[in-house]
């Protein structure tokens, strides 16, 4: 098989086949979720729960699965996560009732972060000296194309077979990238130094790491918690019809995809510098989306910015958790995943306790400068704290 670019290696390629099936696996149920919701007899809200355990899965699982298999060569190991998040798809298709339904999604959820993290791992390590996060950046454009396309074709079969024939494409997806993985990734081993759970997670001892995630999980809060709300900011606030809502939310992957990329290679030259500088424009855009949210034209041309913005920070947030977490990299990158769950989980809560409860629905966009801005001195400070020696540990 050749790479998708010459540039790109046939197991990084493998991989992003893999975070394609898998994220869209995770992103679909919101397109599919009334037709779930009508065929198990459930409330629009009970379906939803289904979205919320899935997050809940993530930031549970990930960090003491991926702890419990430190040691595990990394091929076999990451062929199991994928076995398992195949036969999790395929009984959240056949589900014969809604609790039937959430334990299938539950048990996909425990080990996607585990997954993500050993493929993140595997991808910096086929990357050239100052290649890393533009090659983890190439995995995470899976991660895009599940936003572009996944999610909308995903609706797509819900809506002309079903929403059970959705997921038995996912699974197909995810055998496909399996197969693949088999192939072509390299046979590579855990950490050498990876001891008990206990031991790995003493890599959380490490300064810089804390604040690798710390930044992750605030940072990534304000846009989230936008992208939670996008619907009702375009049809209410800037009064697009229900019909050019899809549409939209290409616009904002499309956008997504553009930023990754070019983030990835940024972050390459200068990461801290580009990552403070991505999130003081970031902020900036939502203050000028907040001033136009209900005028059409500038909403539109903003949503792509966002989008390309919010994705450009990302490659060089998690080559930050690698690099600083040398001795146990796989937890640090499952821990630091499970810390953008909780960053989509917090600016969900804090923008429809806006909506409701506070100024009101366009006010999400200012509240997401303001969380973002928070980001912001979160990774100066983080910036300043890598740059100055840490105290020897007390015995």
């Amino acid at each position: 098989m050749r790479s998708i670019r010459p540039d790109v290696p046939p197991a990084v390629a493998a991989l992003m086949v893999c975070v394609f099936g898998v994220t869209t696996g995770e992103f679909v149920i919101a397109g599919i979720l009334p037709d779930v919701a009508d065929d198990m007899h459930v409330s629009i809200s009970a379906a939803g729960l289904l979205v919320t355990a899935y997050a809940i899965g993530m930031i549970v699982g990930g960090p003491i699965l991926t702890a419990l298999t430190a040691r595990a060569r990394r091929k076999p190991l990451i062929t199991v996560l994928l076995a398992i998040v195949v036969v999790g798809n395929l009984a959240s298709a056949l589900a014969p009732t809604y609790p039937v339904l959430f334990a299938a999604r539950i048990v996909t959820s425990l080990v996607t972060a585990t997954f993500f993290a050993n493929a993140i791992v595997i991808a910096a390590s086929t990357a050239a000296p100052g290649r890393q996060a533009s090659t983890v950046s190439t995995l995470v454009f899976g991660m895009n194309l599940s936003m572009i396309l996944g999610a909308p074709l995903g609706t797509l079969i819900g809506n002309a077979f079903g929403w059970r024939a959705t997921f038995v494409a996912i699974a197909a997806c995810c055998a496909l990238g399996l197969a693949l993985v088999w192939r072509l990734v390299p046979d590579v081993r855990g950490a050498a130094s990876a001891g008990s759970a206990v031991a790995e997670l003493r890599v959380f001892r490490d300064r810089d790491v804390r604040w690798a995630i710390a930044v992750t999980a605030v940072a990534n809060a304000g846009l989230l918690a936008v992208f939670t709300y996008f619907a009702p900011l375009l049809t209410d606030v800037a009064h697009f019809a229900e019909g050019s809502v899809p549409f939209l939310l290409l616009t904002y992957g499309v956008g997504a995809a553009v930023g990754n990329v070019v983030g990835g290679r940024l972050a390459d030259r200068a990461p801290m510098r580009t990552q403070i500088g991505l999130l003081t424009a970031l902020a900036a855009t939502l203050v000028l989306m907040w001033a136009t949210a209900g005028s059409r034209v500038p909403t539109a041309i903003l949503v792509f910015v966002i989008g390309a913005l919010g994705f450009a920070v990302i490659p060089g947030m998690q080559t930050r958790v690698l690099t600083t977490a040398a001795s146990a990299p796989t937890l640090a990158m499952a821990v630091n995943a499970s810390a953008y769950q909780l960053a989509a989980a917090l600016g969900a809560w804090l923008g429809g306790h806006t909506a409701d409860n506070g100024p009101g629905l366009r006010a999400v966009y200012l509240l997401a400068a303001i969380i973002t801005a928070l980001g912001i001195a979160v990774s100066t400070y983080a910036h300043h704290q890598a740059a100055t020696p840490e105290p020897a540990a007390t015995p």
